[in-house]
């Protein structure tokens, strides 16, 4: 445990950005199973609104660096690949 004054702080500072980024990771993760679970149903309307939220989630944590910028840009790229192939 810490004991200085601003070590207790960087430990709540941590903690509070843990939690953070893990719901923005979470967040972006079950976009895309739900984008996925959309393409498999073939469900048009539902594919374009879960397509736009995956990118939402996906510019959020890269803003936020959960992920890296290319890894957002990466993974939007594969996703529309999928739309396109079916």
């Amino acid at each position: 445990m810490p004991i200085t004054k601003s070590a207790k702080k960087a430990l709540r500072q941590s903690q509070i950005r843990r939690t953070r980024n893990t719901k923005r990771a979470t967040t972006y993760k079950t976009a895309i199973k739900d984008y996925k679970k959309a393409v498999q149903g073939k469900d048009a309307e539902k594919i374009k609104t879960s397509l736009s939220k995956v990118y939402k989630s996906l510019d959020k944590a890269a803003k936020a660096g959960v992920i890296k910028k290319n890894k957002a840009s990466r993974l939007k790229s594969r996703l529309t690949k999928k739309l396109a192939g079916k």
